[in-house]
Parts: structure tokens; C-alpha cells; sequence
């Protein structure tokens, strides 16, 4: 293990230096050489080491600065503020996470795996470890899994199966996986899609059954509570997983797809609409990205195709389009848009929005309310002796200066007045986005609303004349003592 792991982080060197796969695999090449193992395992130590160099570039994170072990531990180590038992604990993590990793890939021809396979003897089933120059050593499987019964098969026909072993608190753990042919998919998207959104609080997941004409048939609410009161990691995985069979049986029963959001364009740290230590706490808890993949798993199992659009604009265009009129939640709203992007429907700015946006009062209006907070949170930030405070008011002083440059550029030039089935438009202002700053938190209160029953009279007028309201002030805002942007 500590061989491999060191042809890991060797391996993934030589790639940042440009060495290509061939070059480094090679018997007679430097990791054979080097660290004394056979080719199959140079090239799955390559293979390793190829995807934390994708996962690096994917995140925007500087390959060059990943640390193997991982950076938290590193950054403990460096500071040297502990000792005693807790470092020893310590160095004896990183020392785990950075040399206790072995792993194969399993092959067919070689009958499962060749470098780590799986024997059965005497009713108990054993893993056979390759430790090169033709010695081996034994290790007993100890699994309640169950899924065992299904790699015992496996195991027993010479199917391929891949194996990784890591070091845990200083006993070895086994991960075994392998690819199922999948299933015929019987239930797509001409009868329909199911699309689902979520949200960290309060933690539930928002479903919205949409007809292939992009009407809404039903939607539905699964709450996710017991997650967050789960008591460890594994009872928290397996209310995901009943989850997300809930969601695939309810699409397979409706015969219908199932609409996501793209998980590479996912990013959790903007769901939401809250801030403060309460909420990063919920925030941190937010399992959507998991559960995603969960769905996506049992989906192709199951034979259920899966959809997955941008999810720009999804939200914003939920509250202001959907959930007034039919009196939805604005997370059943965002599943809704998502619904109707997946099946190719453009979203139309509603007459009554246009109207709204070429009223020239009512950029103005908006953009004098956003003026006045930009001046009151200025004010405020400069009284602030509180470092934690001030950065908070710093971050509201760079939104509302956001919110008055999508404003001016509505003055300036308009661009596109309907939203596209990828939520991007041509060059100019985002009118779903210039709606959203100048209505949510001058009329509303909230930049993110909860009630967005007052945009109907304004949605369903056909009027803006007619039903015109008038936008709050920054004085009444800093009345609520910015409670309407920190709730």
C-alpha cells in the first residue's frame, strides 16, 4: 500500500510535467523501476492519479497545489499548536489517508481480478493480495453488505470486479465495485418528466410531475428532516438512498423521466436564502449533490431515463413566472422550470413583465431604493467596529452594487426579453434577473421571498398602469433593521 501510494503521487507529478500513460506503464519504464510493482498496478496508480488531476481541473482548483493526504490534516501538521495524544492521532491520520491506499481493476480475461481476487474456501471468502515477485497473502472478507451475495457470484463465475483497499484507524477496509449492463429504459420523457429541486431550509425535496406539453400535473414535497437528525454518516446515506427510490418508483409508476439539475454546474454554496452561523450549519448538512447521484444510480437501474439541464435562472424564473398564478412554493416552482427546460420549452416574459421593464418609472424607482442602501449600508460599515460585521455588511455593499450595474444595463441596453431553454441570453440585461433586483427586495422584502402572492395582481393585471404598486424605500428597509436581507 505504501508503494502504491507513492507511485500515486509519483505518477501524478510526471503527468502535471506532461508524460503520457504509455510512457510511465511500461515495464522498463520509472514506476516499475522505481517502486517494484508489476504493470497492472503501475497503470492503475496512473489511473489514480489521472483522476485527481481531472477532479482538480474541474473544481478550478490549481493542480499543482493538491496535497495527497489531504490539505486540512496538512495545515494541522504545520502549525504544531498540539501534542501528545492528539498528535500522534494526527500523524497517524495523515500517514493513513497519504500511504494506506492499494487498488486493481478487474478484467475478464484474467477471471475477476488478478492482482486482488476474491477466492471462497471452506464457506468463508478470502481476498488474495499480490504482493509481486509471485508471493501472496491472504486477508479475510468481513462484510454484512447486501451486496456481498452478488460479488460472492461474481467472484464464483470470473467476473470482473474492481478492488480498493485503504487504511482506516489501523484496520484495512475493502471497497469492491463493478458495472452492471443496464437495463432497457421503459420510462423517457414522451409521457412526461417528474423534475425535482431542493432545499436546505427547510430540508425538503420539491417534485413537479410537468405533461410533455409543459403543463403541471401534480407536484409533491418529500421532507428530508430525519436527514439532518440522522446520528452518523451511514444512517444518513441509507435516508438518502430510501429517498431517492421514492423519487425513481414514483417516476417509474408515472412511466415518466426524471428531470436534474446538471451536478457540474451544481454549486451549493448559493442554495439558499439565508446567512449566519445558523444557517452555514444547515448549509453544511445539505446533501443535494448526493442525492442526485443516488437518483441518477437507481434511475439507470431501473431503466428510467435521466435529464439533466442548466440550472441557471431556475429559481428566479419559478418565483416570478409560476408561483404567483398557481400558488406554488418557490422551490415547486424551480422544479417546474426545470421540468419544462428539460423537455425543450422556452420560457416567454410574460406581457405584463414587459410592460413593467420598458415603464421607465420603474427602473428608476428601483434603482432610487438600491441607491439609498447602497448609501445606508456604506454608513453603517463605516460605525462598525465589529471585523466579522463589517465583512458581512462589505458583502451586502458588493450585491447591491451588483444589483444597480443589471439595472443600469437595462437602461442601457436591454438584450433579450425571453429567457432560453438554457437560461442564457444575447448580449444586454437579464430581464428575469433585472425583475428579480427590482422587485424581490424593494417590494417583497426578501431576496429571496417566501410569499410571492403580492407579484400577482402585477402578473395577471395585464396592466402595470393598472396595477402599479408602489416600491418600498430604503428608509422603510433599514426600519426592519435589514432584517429583510439577513432573514
Amino acid at each position: 500500500m505504501r508503494r502504491f501510494s507513492s507511485a500515486t503521487r509519483f505518477a501524478y507529478q510526471r503527468l502535471l510535467e506532461g508524460y503520457s500513460r504509455e510512457e510511465l506503464k511500461q515495464e522498463d519504464g520509472p514506476l516499475c523501476q522505481l517502486f517494484g510493482l508489476n504493470t497492472r498496478y503501475v497503470d492503475d496508480a496512473i489511473l489514480k492519479a489521472q483522476g485527481v488531476l481531472d477532479s482538480a481541473r474541474e473544481r478550478g482548483v490549481d493542480p499543482r497545489k493538491v496535497v495527497f493526504g489531504g490539505r486540512s490534516l496538512f495545515e494541522g501538521l504545520k502549525r504544531k499548536h498540539l501534542s501528545g495524544k492528539r498528535l500522534l492521532e494526527l500523524k497517524r491520520t495523515w500517514k493513513e489517508k497519504r500511504q494506506g491506499l492499494l487498488y486493481s481493476r478487474g478484467d475478464r480475461s484474467k477471471g475477476g481480478n488478478l492482482n486482488l481476487r476474491l477466492e471462497v474456501e471452506d464457506g468463508a471468502l478470502w481476498l488474495r493480495i499480490n504482493l509481486g515477485h509471485r508471493t501472496y497473502i491472504k486477508a479475510l472478507v468481513l462484510s454484512s453488505h447486501p451486496q456481498v451475495k452478488a460479488l460472492v457470484e461474481r467472484a464464483l463465475l470470473g467476473e470482473p470486479y474492481n478492488v480498493e483497499l485503504t487504511l482506516r484507524n489501523g484496520e484495512v477496509h475493502a471497497h469492491f465495485t463493478w458495472q452492471e449492463a443496464s437495463p432497457p429504459i421503459v420510462a423517457t420523457k414522451e409521457r412526461g418528466v417528474l423534475a425535482l429541486d431542493a432545499n436546505a431550509h427547510p430540508h425538503h425535496l420539491a417534485l413537479a410531475l410537468v405533461s410533455p406539453d409543459g403543463e403541471l400535473r401534480h407536484h409533491f414535497t418529500i421532507p428530508l428532516n430525519e436527514v439532518d437528525r440522522a446520528p452518523n454518516r451511514g444512517a444518513k446515506e441509507i435516508l438518502l438512498w430510501k429517498a431517492a427510490h421514492q423519487v425513481v418508483d414514483l417516476a417509474l409508476s408515472r412511466g415518466v423521466a426524471i428531470a436534474t439539475e446538471r451536478l457540474k454546474h451544481f454549486r451549493k454554496s448559493r442554495r439558499g436564502d439565508g446567512s449566519g452561523r445558523r444557517f452555514r450549519s444547515i448549509q453544511h448538512r445539505f446533501a443535494y449533490a448526493s442525492l442526485l447521484q443516488k437518483v441518477h444510480t437507481l434511475a439507470r437501474k431501473k431503466g428510467v431515463q435521466v435529464l439533466e439541464v442548466n440550472p441557471s435562472d431556475t429559481s428566479t424564473i419559478g418565483m416570478l413566472k409560476y408561483a404567483p398564478p398557481l400558488s406554488l412554493s418557490k422551490d415547486t416552482a424551480a422544479a417546474y422550470v426545470i421540468g419544462r427546460r428539460a423537455l425543450g420549452l422556452k420560457e416567454e416574459l410574460p406581457q405584463s413583465y414587459k410592460r413593467l421593464l420598458e415603464d421607465p418609472t420603474f427602473p428608476s424607482d428601483a434603482q432610487s431604493f438600491h441607491e439609498g442602501l447602497l448609501k445606508d449600508l456604506e454608513k453603517r460599515r463605516e460605525g462598525e467596529n465589529n471585523p466579522y460585521l463589517k465583512r458581512r455588511l462589505t458583502r451586502e455593499i458588493g450585491k447591491t452594487k451588483q444589483a444597480l450595474a443589471l439595472l443600469s444595463s437595462l437602461r442601457s441596453s436591454p438584450g433579450s426579453q425571453r429567457g432560453s431553454t438554457e437560461g442564457r441570453n444575447p448580449p444586454g440585461a437579464n430581464p428575469w434577473r433585472v425583475l428579480r433586483v427590482g422587485l424581490f427586495l424593494p417590494l417583497l422584502g426578501r431576496e429571496v421571498p417566501r410569499d410571492l402572492s403580492p407579484l400577482k395582481p402585477i402578473l395577471l393585471g395585464g396592466s402595470w398602469e393598472g396595477g402599479k404598486v408602489r416600491l418600498r424605500s430604503s428608509s422603510w428597509w433599514r426600519a426592519q433593521g435589514a432584517n429583510g436581507r439577513f432573514a
